[in-house]
């Protein structure tokens, strides 16, 4: 019996969070104020404040919800799990608490990750969308038809649980995918209010700048094992911890097998820390063998 940490990505932002523990808790305002002097503003001012316009540019929401989901953490005092394990962005949340790389470094990492994949597509090619109802190997499929109908990029960016998957890429291919999906039974596809396309192939030029700046700082070895996002695998090994973090920029987030490993790994208790619960959802859906909890604070 073992336990395990989660911190969520992109899309489990709202205006406000952590604002009470900002005013409350002293290990939190820590935080929140260590976060605004590494990027040299007041980012806590929009999160707590918006609006959520401003809030939502990939740029800032990436560092802010890393943030809040350590202030949660810090404030908490709770004992440290057997396992950490983000979802895409909360990689770099679960690094950070587990001691693998520090706070001030995680917050400028996210920064350059959020500005670098809001510079690499042009506003208005790039897509996102959720399909539910389709297995991951018909939709594996129905991407590769949507690419030869439009001779664009369409790539599966997150398989999050049974039935529920995103889809990264061209306007183009993410329409054409939407509809081909729709004929072969999907329950729903919707497009995602996000004009970045994140785990694709269009976040090439990202993997660059990101492996650049993770060369230039340190990273140590996590004092427990994070399940990775591109193996699905327990992992401590600082060298293969860059390669993930340089992987998931252009590539799907595996979290559904990542949870069916947490299984076989004898993992029966999850806490997710961070803001909203998406990712306790997701674990539900994909199994009944492991007990979650949200942190409240």
């Amino acid at each position: 019996m073992s336990s395990i940490y989660v911190f969520p990505g992109q899309g489990a932002q709202a205006v406000g969070m952590g604002k009470d523990l900002y005013e409350n808790n002293a290990d939190a305002r820590a935080v929140f104020d260590e976060m605004d002097t590494a990027l040299g503003e007041k980012l806590s001012d929009i999160i707590f404040n918006g609006p959520i316009e401003t809030l939502t540019m990939t740029a800032n929401v990436q560092p802010a919800i890393l943030a809040t989901s350590v202030a949660m953490y810090r404030a908490a005092k709770i004992p440290m799990a057997d396992y950490v394990a983000g979802h895409s962005l909360g990689e770099y949340t679960a690094l950070c608490i587990a001691g693998a790389i520090s706070l001030v470094d995680a917050i400028k990492l996210v920064r350059l990750r959020g500005e670098s994949m809001q510079n690499a597509v042009p506003l208005g090619q790039g897509a996102m969308a959720v399909i539910l109802g389709l297995e991951y190997d018909a939709l594996k499929t129905v991407c590769e038809q949507a690419e030869k109908d439009t001779g664009k990029i369409c790539d599966i960016a997150n398989d999050n649980c049974p039935g529920q998957i995103v889809i990264s890429g061209n306007n183009d291919a993410i329409e054409r995918a939407m509809e081909i999906a729709k004929e072969n039974g999907a329950r729903r596809a919707m497009k995602l209010a996000l004009s970045v396309p994140p785990h694709s192939r269009l976040m090439m030029p990202v993997a660059d700048i990101m492996k650049t700046a993770l060369d230039n700082i340190e990273i140590k070895e996590p004092i427990v094992p994070i399940i990775s996002n591109k193996t699905c695998q327990p992992m401590t090994n600082v060298n293969e911890i860059k390669d993930a973090l340089i992987y998931q920029i252009t590539h799907g987030v595996r979290w559904r097998e990542s949870v069916l490993s947490m299984v076989d790994m004898g993992i029966t208790d999850l806490t997710e820390i961070g803001p909203g619960n998406a990712l306790i959802g997701m674990v539900n859906r994909t199994t009944d063998k492991i007990t979650t909890h949200k942190l409240e604070i």
